[in-house]
Order: structure tokens, then sequence, then C-alpha cells
């Protein structure tokens, strides 16, 4: 049975690093207030003049410098993005030509948070079908575009990065005890689309608009959602939530994060853990915290790990994949 292993992983943060200090002139917040109610203290935002296929470039650089893998032995590329460079062409293909790749095939998916899991799933159905030997599967997002700077209750938790995954065909027998990505779970409810939205677009307003969110009730969703969605991949990977060995789940929240994990009867400590230095990078987020635990070698070969995430829409999925 042909599996989709990861081969390599990387990142990309832009220079620029603010603090919750920057904002106590600018709001009515505190980086204490801050802290405390979302665990975040830092995020990067882009430059000006730099775009998300730039930062997706840099991470997809990463990755295949990571695998040993030069851009033209890859056959696909999928980028997570809900904040693209333009409406058209997609980031996809600009990051394919940022690569100097000029064959195979390359499409954004939009599935705002979730995205991540959902290009996963792409790139992983992609490789069991045979359609590709590699694939490029890359979260980018510069949010900090789409920010009411006047809203403390939504711009003081996102900001801008990339992270990448390159995957692979790999024979298994099959089995849970293959390697590789062992199965999905993606969900959708569009009924809730009010909670979490941005209030422009081509067909509405015209402008890109702002982020809006109902943040106590997306709270609510994403705790009960995000355990759900984990256990459901499991059953489908043939494993239980004690062969868990990692939780990557969406930087959003750390209250999120942290009751997600009790929900799944995990300790913190198998936990990855990027919401601070970051904040929410929205797509990113799951392959930027992939990256940075893979760099500081806390994966080991054969270990289950389980990445789940919820955006608007409501979108929510997560992947179960044995490393």
């Amino acid at each position: 049975m042909r599996r989709a292993i990861v081969r390599g992983t990387g990142h990309y943060l832009p220079e620029r690093v603010v603090e919750n200090s920057w904002f106590e002139d600018k709001l009515d917040t505190t980086d204490e207030w801050i802290r405390t109610r979302t665990g975040i203290e830092r995020r990067h935002f882009a430059a000006e003049g730099q775009r998300t296929s730039d930062l997706g470039i840099a991470a997809a650089r990463a990755a295949l410098a990571d695998a040993g893998v030069e851009p033209g032995q890859v056959d696909a590329i999928v980028v997570a993005t809900s904040t693209p460079d333009f409406t058209f062409p997609s980031v996809a293909t600009m990051v394919q030509a940022g690569l100097g790749n000029r064959h195979g095939f390359a499409f954004d998916v939009q599935a705002v948070c979730a995205g991540f899991i959902y290009a996963l799933a792409n790139a992983d159905a992609m490789i069991r079908a045979g359609q590709a030997e590699r694939v490029l599967v890359i979260g980018a997002e510069t949010f900090s575009r789409i920010m009411d700077w006047t809203d403390r209750a939504t711009c003081v938790l996102f900001g801008d990065g990339a992270g990448a995954v390159l995957l692979e065909a790999h024979e298994g027998q099959g089995t849970s005890a293959d390697r590789g990505l062992l199965s999905t779970d993606l969900n959708s409810d569009g009924q809730y689309r009010d909670l979490l939205y941005v209030d422009g677009g081509v067909a509405s307003t015209g402008t890109a608009g702002h982020l809006r969110m109902q943040g106590n009730l997306v709270f609510r969703h994403a705790v009960e959602k995000l355990a759900d969605t984990a256990h459901r991949a499991l059953d489908k990977a043939g494993l239980s939530q004690d062969q868990v060995d990692w939780l990557v789940p969406h930087q959003a929240n750390l209250r999120i994060i942290e009751a997600t994990a009790r929900r799944m009867h995990l300790p913190m400590e198998k936990v990855v853990l990027t919401v601070a230095d970051h904040g929410n990078t929205s797509a990113a987020s799951i392959p930027l915290a992939l990256s940075v635990a893979n760099a500081q070698g806390r994966f080991e070969p054969g270990q289950v790990l389980v990445a789940e995430a919820i955006g608007g829409g409501l979108v929510w999925g997560s992947a179960v994949l044995r490393w």
C-alpha cells in the first residue's frame, strides 16, 4: 500500500518580531491581559512588500534542504492560505516559479486555519492514487494584512509565517504500523460562518476586509470539535489515544490547546507548543510547529503524531501520522 511519509520539514518567520507591549499604547490592553487569555507573548509581521508567496518559498526551500531533494524532483505543490497575494494566480504557482520548478502542478486550498489539514488530505490522496511521488504541502499566511487594529479581541491574536512539509511515496503494509499519513478526518458546517469570518471579498465588497470573530462561541466549538475529530482520525487509523506520542495542534490559543489535551487525556508534555512565539498563523501554524519540533529533534522514528485544527466556516479536521 502506498503511504505518504514525511521526508522533510521547513519554516520561515518574517524578521519583524512584535511583542505584546507594542499594542499597549494603541489599544486598551496590556501584555498581561494578552498572555493570560491567549498564551501569546509575541508574533511576527511580514515586512512591507513581503507577500505570502515569499514566505511560502522560503519555507519550501527549507523543507527541500531538510529532505535533500531538488525543486525539480517535486511533482506537486499544494499551498493552504486565506491571504493570497492576488485573487489569482494561486500562491502555489508563484511558489513553483520561485523554486524554479517547471513540471508538475500547483494549486491552493482555502480552509482557513484548518487549511493545512485539508491540504495534507489532498496530497495524501494524490500520492495514494499514484498521481505524484513527491508533494510539497505548505501553509503560508500574512494575516497582519486583514487585521482591524482597533479590535483588541482579534488583532493581538494573529501573526505571519509559513511552514512546509515534503511528502514522499513509500510502500507500506496497509497497517497502523506503517510510517506516514495513516488517516485524515475532515469536517465543515457552514451554518456557523458568522462566528469567524472576514467582512470583505471580491464578490461582496471588492476589498480585502477585516477579520471578525465571536471568540467565546469559537472557543466552545473548538474544544468540542478538535477532540472529536482527533478521536475519529485515530479510529480510522486503528489506533487509540494511549498510543499518541505527540499532539501537534493548531496554535490559536493556549487555553483551547490545554482543554483539548485534557479531553484527549494527554499531558502537556506531549503537546507541541509554539503559540507563545508565533501567535495564531492560521494555516501556517501546524507546519510551523512540526518544523520547529523536528528541528529540535523532538520526534523519533515510529512515533505517532496527531495534528488538528479548526477555522472559519466552520471547518475542522485532523490527521494521524507515524513519523
